[in-house]
């Protein structure tokens, strides 16, 4: 699902040779992110 709204959101990320690579990094940053918190909160 996150895939989809960072598409859809972002468009300047969908476009190009390699455009899945920057939603895949913001999903694993938001990962990384909700993990820490959850870690350290």
């Amino acid at each position: 699902m996150l895939y989809v709204v960072v598409e859809e959101l972002i468009p300047e990320m969908s476009q190009g040779q390699h455009s899945n690579v920057g939603t895949v990094f913001f999903a694993v940053g938001f990962s990384v992110m909700m993990v820490l918190d959850v870690a350290l909160g």
